[in-house]
């Protein structure tokens, strides 16, 4: 029996993405104050619902900037992956700080269809239009990491979508503007709740689903294992488990039945080499067995 275990340390760059999130919080947080002023003083529900939104995705880069900072840390005796798994949870809680902040957004904005307020359109399009732009620069700074961590992933998503919020919001000042119908706030907010609430369910399911220990996306465990089922000299695979060890890491473990007996460390070099080419695993460990020997002639040896 051998083990062998090889890792690749990669972090996707990672700390390159350190000057978008303080770029982006400090834009965001200052939007934030902006839109909550003025959504008072222009009595907007669909202003102050946007602020609330944009105040969870401050917390939500916050959340994702520290963990970007936690998952290099090194692994001590009681945390012996380091701590790679924060980045996961920070996901995951940036999903349900949103469905809570969207939550009151959504009773506030039917309380609205009962009890309108006067609400100056005006102002509502020019802080709309200033949301556009600030949010859509924000959505370009994690454009490029959105396809390998959920988190940047979130980041971008929410950022996409407050701009198209925003523009909604636009459209929401200019109809009170040109109709005087006052109902087109808590409408408009409404929407903004449904907008954001497909968003962040993608969100929760793909952050709980890591949690859990579930094979990530875009990884094919059923690929994984004809790749190794065909590996010359395996007879039999059991116990491969496959899981994310933070937002941007796959690791995999597997015991592959070798009746010829244990092969070399160039065997088991190339095998981590291919899965982390083919398959983008990160950190994979391979136990050999020889089992039953009388298999050995039912397939040719390691080559």
């Amino acid at each position: 029996m051998a083990q062998h275990h090889a890792h690749d340390h990669h972090n996707h760059g990672q700390s390159s993405y350190n000057r978008a999130f303080i770029i982006g919080i400090v834009l965001n947080a200052g939007f934030v104050v902006t839109e909550a002023t003025f959504g008072v003083l222009a009595h907007s529900l669909a202003l102050l619902a946007d602020a609330g939104h944009n105040l969870g995705d401050v917390l939500g880069l916050v959340l994702a900037w520290s963990a970007s900072w936690l998952v290099r840390m090194r692994p001590t005796q009681r945390y012996t992956y380091g701590l790679r798994r924060s980045s996961i949870l920070a996901a995951l809680l940036n999903a349900m700080i949103l469905l809570v902040a969207i939550g009151g957004i959504a009773i506030e904005a039917i309380q609205r269809f009962r009890d309108p307020v006067p609400v100056s359109g005006g102002i509502v399009i020019g802080v709309a239009l200033v949301g556009i732009v600030i949010n859509g620069m924000t959505a370009l700074l994690f454009m490029s990491g959105r396809k390998h961590d959920l988190n940047l992933r979130g980041a971008f998503l929410h950022m996409v979508s407050d701009a198209v919020v925003s523009l909604g919001v636009v459209l929401a000042g200019i109809a009170i503007l040109t109709t005087g119908w006052l109902w087109f706030d808590p409408v408009i907010s409404l929407v903004i709740v449904a907008v954001i609430f497909v968003g962040t369910w993608n969100l929760l399911r793909d952050s709980t689903n890591l949690a859990l220990d579930a094979v990530p996306q875009g990884v094919e465990p059923l690929a994984i294992r004809t790749y190794l089922a065909e590996t010359p000299g395996v007879a039999a695979i059991h116990d491969l488990h496959i899981w994310a060890m933070s937002t941007t890491e796959t690791a995999l473990t597997a015991h592959l039945v070798m009746p010829c007996g244990c092969p070399d460390d160039a065997f088991l070099a190339r095998i981590g080499r291919e899965l982390h080419d083919r398959f983008d695993i990160e950190h994979t460990t391979i136990q050999i067995e020889t089992g039953d020997s009388l298999l050995c002639a039912q397939k040719s040896c390691c080559g």
